[in-house]
């Protein structure tokens, strides 16, 4: 029994939700009147309203994001049907805008905007003492870690009940044991950020505000204590404040215990040499760079208002790829406004000579609130109505062209950013063009195969084996001795079929797997 629920769908079990802990933990005290129940956008619709209306709730708060807003919708659609007493409160980055279009914020009672952490407190205290407000739409004031007066404008629809707000009670108390051992668990040092690249929604948040350090980092310890191992950053700008990200690494690096790994997003043209030192101090595995690089095109960074520099850039993947053993992760964007395929190719061919382990391809998407649609009438950006509103085609990518980069992202991350065929996949361009010789693998695969999904590792390599010999005119014996040192890498030792004839069977001995996570099958240029 709660007389607050408060739910999501998360992208998968794995997943824990971040920002209902953050609901909870500020709850103050109705959180004992409260509970959260999570689930994941597998399940049936009817299975989640059935265990939310089993809790006998009077309020349920519901984080509505772009990859569960339309389950979230069905939802919602079938609580209003079966609880019409019932209080639906919706948040999220997906309702903070243009709510007036979308059929869940029609469904619901009350909608907040912004960041909710105290205004969803401030609301459930309203509507359990029975008053009820006026506006539905309730834009947030912005919650800070510290304590702060704000000044209120004349908006009166503000949720906050006074200007003076306390500061936010930081979630990782509210992490399970279940959580530390099978879940990621995320952390933020800070929120917001200070550029205003206008795809993202980052961009919006400003100020950048960072939690107290002392406070935080015992947090950190506490769920090391705990048994965590994994921590992921969300903070968009982590090496923003040199000072601040120096304390964190060195919390960290003064705790190297086994299975430590950390995942930060980085500004890649920020890297000094007081971050450096501390850097190079870490083992190999531990560290994860996320290098939001998204385009190398300067007039399509000046369209898009996105602001790097690229020499220094440049110069921090290199020296991270050979003096640290950090995995990087690296984004490139296909879509973005003035960019066609052979710019994207150029900047991808020069990220691939920068040697990250992992290169993401991801598609264009128009996020809601983003001022990226500006660009929609010059340059003919077609989106699709239904979230993730990933791009479809624009003025100078045809939706066919859109397609096959679509292929292209998804073959890239089963060859290349997999980790399974880190000695192969090079093969695939030799010294030509990676852009150019990975999209003719990509169009050959899905011509002969029809698919981009449910391909076995197996029948991966002999697909990589026959392209390579077909068509890079290697000869089979050489391609398949390289295919095979990376079938066993992995830990496999059962031969496939098709390498008989060239490769001799492993040895008695037992082939020791390089490890189960991606990072770990990349290796790294440096052991530490």
């Amino acid at each position: 029994m709660a007389e607050i629920v408060l739910t999501t769908l998360n992208a998968r079990f794995a997943h824990a939700a971040f920002g209902l802990r953050y609901l909870l933990a500020n709850l103050g005290d109705l959180a004992d009147r409260a509970q959260i129940i999570e689930f994941d956008i597998n399940q049936r619709s009817t299975d989640v309203v059935e265990k939310i209306l089993l809790a006998h709730p009077k309020i349920v708060g519901i984080g509505v994001y772009i990859w569960n807003a339309e389950p979230a919708t069905r939802i919602v659609g079938e609580l209003r049907r079966l609880r019409p007493d019932l209080t639906i409160v919706l948040g999220g980055p997906e309702v903070s805008y243009e709510t007036d279009q979308q059929e869940i914020c029609r469904l619901a009672d009350y909608i907040i905007t912004g960041e909710a952490d105290l205004a969803f407190a401030d609301l459930c205290r309203k509507l359990l003492s029975g008053r009820r407000p006026m506006m539905r739409i309730l834009p947030a004031e912005l919650p800070q870690f510290e304590e702060t007066r704000l000044p209120r404008g004349d908006n009166a629809a503000r949720a906050g009940s006074s200007s003076h707000n306390p500061p936010l009670v930081l979630p990782y108390h509210l992490y399970t044991d279940g959580d530390l051992a099978r879940r990621v668990i995320y952390v933020e040092a800070s929120r917001g950020c200070p550029f205003s690249c206008e795809f993202c929604l980052s961009s919006l948040d400003v100020p950048v505000r960072n939690a107290p350090l002392e406070l935080f980092l015992g947090e950190m310890q506490k769920l090391l204590d705990r048994g965590c191992r994994q921590f992921k950053f969300v903070d968009r700008t982590f090496n923003l404040n040199l000072n601040f990200s120096r304390s964190i690494l060195q919390f960290f690096l003064d705790r190297i215990r086994d299975g430590l790994f950390v995942h930060f997003e980085m500004v890649p043209d920020r890297l000094p040499e007081g971050l450096r030192e501390l850097i190079c101090r870490f083992p190999a595995g531990i560290l994860q760079f996320e290098v939001g690089i998204q385009t190398f095109n300067p007039a399509v960074e000046k369209l898009i208002s996105r602001r790097q520099n690229h020499a220094r850039l440049e110069e921090n993947l290199r020296w991270l790829r050979a003096n640290t053993g950090v995995h990087v992760h690296a984004d490139l964007i296909v879509g973005l406004p003035g960019e066609d395929l052979d710019s994207f190719g150029r900047g991808f061919d020069k990220l691939v000579a920068l040697g990250p382990q992992e290169i993401q391809v991801g598609m264009l998407k128009r996020l809601r609130g983003t001022p990226i649609v500006r660009h929609d009438a010059e340059w003919q950006m077609v989106y699709a109505p239904q979230p993730p509103y990933e791009i479809l085609q624009t003025r100078l990518i045809s939706f066919q062209n859109m397609q096959r980069m679509r292929r292209f992202s998804r073959y890239w991350d089963l060859l290349a950013n997999s980790g399974n065929f880190v000695t192969t996949t090079p093969l695939i361009w030799g010294d030509d063009s990676a852009f150019e010789w990975f999209l003719k693998l990509s169009d050959w695969l899905y011509k002969s195969t029809g698919q981009t999904h449910a391909i076995s590792l197996t029948n991966l390599s002999e697909l990589l084996f026959r392209f390579l010999t077909l068509h890079r005119g290697m000869q089979p014996k050489p391609a398949a001795e390289v295919i095979w040192s990376d079938f066993k890498r992995v830990g496999r030792s059962d031969r496939p079929k098709f390498l008989e004839p060239y490769v001799e069977h492993a040895d008695t001995r037992t082939v020791r797997p390089v490890g189960k996570s991606r990072q770990s099958r990349h290796g790294s240029m440096r052991e530490v």
